[in-house]
């Protein structure tokens, strides 16, 4: 072996060692990298996060390979989340394949209704000034607690609450969390539904008796049974088995919902207004049916920003993974979908106070349309907004009946411990809606009570969700935030018991009962 010269030697550089990486401080001292003296970023743990580049540098290949392979599956997974097989089985939670779009649907379809045909009647008890500041507050603190209940579906890692009661459990805990949550939400949906019948028969009367006219009065059909015919085309349109299946049903109620609202309040400021017409809020002989009547008329105002029952139900019909969490469409989705609400509410409040000021009918504005503009007013104009109003009744009866279906079969399958057959689920539905027109037809005042429905389920949207944010998210105490929503949530309930109390009372005194559509002798 050839011998090197000593210079030669001394030439070659010698292997330098493996040290950790560092920084220079600001104070010039040298400091390891991801030091907390040097100030660098700390990342939050993933599931992922020990499967660094670090850590598989000196893996050989093939390992290294399955353990970046794991990697993508964990976070193609998500956040490891436990999943209840019951699941799979229930309405709700059946189908996860929803998206931005279908919540912008839901959203759209349960936000915007028949309840927004009555708020030019709170105007009518409020005036200019307390009606419109009423209806952007409401409006603005209801967007809040959307966002609330958008980000706490999946706040603890490993759990989606794919139903307001579950969330409304790990916030109150589990036995006070079904009382204060369980009746209002049930009482929504269900009390929503049975006004859906009532309205929906009463419309289809309108419609018929505009589109016959005189020679259809022979023997015409009672309200009764114009019910039942509505209730008959709810059944059938309910068999569709899940929550995204009747994304089409309720992108039909989104454009129904839009389409009617926009024709009633156009309509209405393009025609003449009436000569007697008054901007001052109608006085009442008692300063104590005076405060009743505004409380009502909030109330009504807080039940036309119903929906919030079905937020979390709607989110969970979404996939989430720990790249694309579900919040992100959903919330996407909810904000386009408050847009057009905004656009629907608003210039109808407006429009219908400006159109008919006090003089505004019990039953709102399509009622008053009707009454004061039917001979103006074409008669196929006429029926197709009767029978927009229809089509949006129909799509808003799937959506708000889909969770006391998804109770319905919760109990069965956690009795049996098998998904519901066709058959069973086919009774089941078939079982509520009749109900649904029995309660209707036994208390037909339950369409007049939109300001006591305002107020008993006020908290589902108004107070409950700043609760639990607090009471999940555990903010800093005496922080912004921490006093922000105990006060907001307080505020709520306050606002609930004054609303229901105005509610009964106008009840009662038969001073405000909004008996929708109902036509004019």
């Amino acid at each position: 072996m050839e011998e090197r010269p000593e210079t030669e030697l001394l030439s070659i550089p010698a292997t330098p060692r493996t040290s950790t990486p560092e920084i220079l401080t600001p104070s010039g001292q040298r400091s390891p990298r991801g030091s907390a003296a040097a100030g660098a970023t700390t990342k939050s743990w993933t599931p992922t996060s020990f499967i660094s580049p670090r850590f598989l540098s000196p893996i050989g290949t093939p390992m290294k390979r399955v353990l970046v392979n794991m990697k993508c599956y964990l976070e193609e997974v998500g956040h490891l989340t436990k999943l209840n097989p019951q699941d799979a089985w229930l309405p709700i939670t059946e189908s996860r394949n929803g998206n931005a779009h279908y919540a912008a649907f839901h959203n759209l379809n349960a936000g915007v209704g028949f309840q927004a045909l009555v708020l030019p009647v709170a105007f009518s008890f409020l005036g200019w000034s307390w009606g419109i500041i009423s209806l952007i507050i409401a409006y603005l603190w209801q967007l809040y607690t959307l966002w609330i209940l958008v980000q706490l579906h999946e706040a603890v890692p490993g759990k989606r609450y794919n139903r307001y009661v579950e969330l409304a459990q790990a916030a109150f805990g589990e036995r006070l969390g079904v009382w204060l949550a369980l009746f209002p939400t049930v009482y929504l949906s269900a009390g929503t539904a049975t006004a859906l019948i009532l309205v929906g028969g009463e419309t289809m009367k309108l419609f018929f008796q505009i589109v016959c006219g005189p020679l259809c009065s022979s023997n015409p059909l009672t309200t009764v049974e114009w019910y039942l015919v509505f209730t008959t085309l709810c059944i059938v349109l309910s068999q569709l088995p899940n929550l995204n299946s009747i994304a089409g049903l309720s992108l039909v109620g989104a454009v129904t919902a839009i389409t009617y609202s926009t024709m009633v309040w156009v309509l209405s400021v393009s025609q003449t207004r009436p000569p007697t017409i008054s901007y001052q809020p109608l006085a009442l002989p008692t300063a104590t049916a005076s405060l009743f009547s505004v409380m009502n008329a909030l109330g009504i105002i807080a039940f036309a920003f119903r929906g919030h029952n079905l937020a979390l139900e709607i989110q969970a019909t979404m996939p989430s993974t720990f790249k694309k969490p579900s919040h992100v469409p959903m919330w996407r989705g909810a904000k386009v979908a408050y847009v057009f609400v905004a656009m629907c509410v608003f210039p109808v409040a407006i429009g219908g106070y400006w159109a008919y000021g006090n003089l505004m009918p019990s039953g709102g504005i399509l009622n008053a349309l009707f009454a004061f503009h039917v001979h103006d007013i074409s008669r196929g104009l006429l029926a197709m907004t009767f029978l927009l109003v229809v089509f949006s009744c129909l799509s808003s009866f799937q959506i708000y009946s889909m969770p006391v279906f998804d109770s319905f079969e919760a109990g069965y399958t956690s009795r049996t411990n098998r998904p519901c057959s066709v058959w069973v689920r086919s009774g089941f539905r078939v079982f509520y809606g009749f109900i649904s027109l029995f309660i209707g037809v036994a208390l037909p005042f339950l369409s007049s009570l939109a300001g006591l429905l305002g107020g008993l389920t006020l908290p589902v949207t108004f107070a409950y969700p700043c609760f639990m944010w607090v009471l999940i998210k555990k903010p800093m105490k005496y922080s912004f935030g921490w006093y922000f929503n105990w006060t907001l949530g307080w505020l709520g309930i306050a606002f609930s018991l004054a609303f229901s109390i105005g509610g009964i009372w106008s009840m009662v005194n038969s001073g405000m009962k909004l008996k929708f559509f109902k036509p004019p002798n």
